[in-house]
């Protein structure tokens, strides 16, 4: 199994405006230091992200982002069945989400969930579900999923359609803002699985951040931390030294970090990276949640 040096966890936000207190990055590497987090005067913008990526990543760095880089197509054989302009596979819906969106400011997704077609497929705000939303003969009222979210709840975590764009836990609007990122990024950083795991350089993966939590010792249906003592907990769980600390933190930013040390633990064992599930299709049209077995 290849190896990285470098282990990034990005808490990812979708929220509109320019910057973003839900954005978090925290960095571990091979030395078994703490995760430690990168800072910015200010909070970070999901350009400055693009930037970071694409210009200031440390080598041989696996990048854990914590949002859907697709949505989903096998249970309808389409992103958006009934639509001519659905796109056939992943690489294709990130271009078409930003061509839609190249006018809305700081990768924002506002145009996309204003169109006249694609709106049909969310739910939205104040009560308004579109009328494609669900399947004909959907088994839940959730809304879809795609095969790695259902794969994701035999992990006691519980997945939100990406199609969903209300509630605190809603995903919809990070998924589509990483979309326009993950667009901008082809051909500086590979994407795991639509594109094979390379032998050398750095990979980005779709992550979520309760199965690391999970992995840590966090059970039940809490999944966040909020100060540093369970925050270091569950570190040590993990086999990573404490953060400096005390009191209260936020939950992005101990998200990010105890990702970033869950992914410098799991990393090496190549079943991460095979998962039973996985088909080349899927990987071409879904994706996968690193982690998810």
């Amino acid at each position: 199994m290849r190896e990285f040096r470098h282990f990034l966890a990005i808490d990812w936000s979708g929220a509109k405006g320019e910057r973003q207190k839900g954005i978090a990055l925290a960095l571990a590497d091979t030395t078994g230091g703490p995760p430690t987090l990168i800072r910015r005067e200010k909070p970070w913008s999901r350009e400055e992200v693009l930037h970071f990526l694409r210009d200031d990543l440390p080598p041989e760095t696996l990048v854990g982002m914590d949002l859907g880089i697709a949505l989903p197509y096998a249970d309808a054989g389409a992103y958006f069945p009934g639509w001519e302009a659905s796109p056939p596979d992943m690489q294709a819906l990130w271009e078409l989400v930003d061509r839609t969106c190249e006018d809305d400011p700081n990768l924002e997704c506002g145009s996309f969930l204003a169109h006249p077609q694609a709106a049909r497929y969310f739910r939205h705000a104040g009560g308004e579900v579109g009328d494609l939303f669900h399947l004909d003969n959907a088994p839940t009222r959730q809304g879809r999923f795609r095969y790695a979210e259902y794969a994701q709840k035999a992990h006691g975590v519980r997945p939100v359609s990406n199609f969903n764009l209300v509630g605190a836990a809603q995903v919809g609007k990070s998924t589509l803002t990483g979309m326009r990122l993950l667009h901008r990024l082809r051909g500086s950083l590979a994407v795991w699985p639509v594109d094979p795991l390379p032998p050398s350089g750095s990979v980005l993966v779709e992550i979520y951040s309760s199965i690391a939590a999970r992995s840590g010792g966090v059970g039940g249906t809490r999944s966040k931390l909020r100060n540093f003592a369970e925050l270091n907990q569950a570190l040590a769980q993990l086999g990573s030294p404490p953060v400096a600390g005390t009191g209260a933190i936020d939950d992005h930013s101990s998200d990010a970090l105890l990702t970033a040390a869950w992914l410098r633990k799991v990393a090496h064992d190549p079943a991460y990276w095979n998962p039973v599930d996985l088909t080349p299709d899927l990987a071409r049209t879904e994706g996968w949640t690193f982690g998810v077995l």
